[in-house]
């Protein structure tokens, strides 16, 4: 009995992820509408989502939450206004967002990785904070498929060597 409940738990949450992957800001993301939308070319990745995330940080400075949602991927959006006015909001009223920057874009696979530095000002002190920014397309435009803190480092410029090799 308890192996058929863990298949059926199994199942149940392999459902209630689907339509996340299905709604293009997951894995599944190119596999859904092939052939009805326009085969993006290889190099305007990084540049939409670059315009992506500077609305998104435009509208934080702006403290404009329907602009804000504007850049999301669809399933982000359902609960996007009461996190993000909530007290660790990007759109939390107590604090103001002094200056953000994009210092990074990245392909990671299908998707665009956008790293950015944030600051924030609370009760006069100020703080800065790194957010990377997951940029995916979905029903052939590009938006905001996930935010989290962190980032990556800017690469160095082209004919640099690497540090790293």
């Amino acid at each position: 009995m308890v192996g058929v409940r863990r298949r059926m738990v199994g199942v149940v949450a392999v459902l209630a992820m689907a339509p996340l992957g299905l709604a293009g800001c997951g894995p599944l993301d190119g596999l859904v509408g092939q052939g009805a939308e326009p085969t993006p070319t290889p190099d305007e990745g990084p540049e939409r989502a670059r315009e992506r995330v500077q609305a998104y940080l435009d509208a934080m400075k702006a403290k404009s939450v329907a602009d804000g949602r504007e850049q999301l991927c669809e399933p982000l959006r359902k609960s996007f206004d009461q996190a993000a006015t909530g007290p660790t909001g990007d759109f939390a009223k107590h604090f103001t967002v002094s200056a953000a920057k994009i210092v990074d874009v990245r392909a990671n696979g299908a998707d665009q990785d956008v790293s950015t530095s944030i600051t924030v000002k609370v009760g006069g002190k100020a703080a800065s904070t790194k957010i990377l920014f997951t940029v995916a397309r979905a029903d052939g435009q590009w938006c905001i498929a996930r935010e989290q803190v962190g980032g990556h480092t800017p690469a160095p410029p082209s004919g640099t060597p690497d540090p790293e090799s």
